[in-house]
């Protein structure tokens, strides 16, 4: 559960429950989000772009390597 405390220019001021802050940019705040509400973020891995990042970043390798 994170609570967001403000907002400062870009950013968003989230508070956690025990109390930690940290800033978070204010554009991954879903629209309509206000000073005192509670959010949830869940964390996933996307696994098809995760492996297309892969596979991007072994072209680039090996092409930075071929003749």
């Amino acid at each position: 559960m994170f609570i967001i405390d403000r907002f400062e220019g870009d950013w968003a001021i989230v508070e956690t429950e025990d109390r930690h802050t940290f800033n978070l940019p204010r554009f991954i705040i879903p629209p309509g989000i206000k000073e005192g509400d509670v959010i949830n973020i869940q964390v996933g891995i996307d696994l098809f772009a995760t492996n297309e990042r892969v596979k991007k970043s072994n072209r680039m390798v090996g092409d930075l390597f071929d003749e």
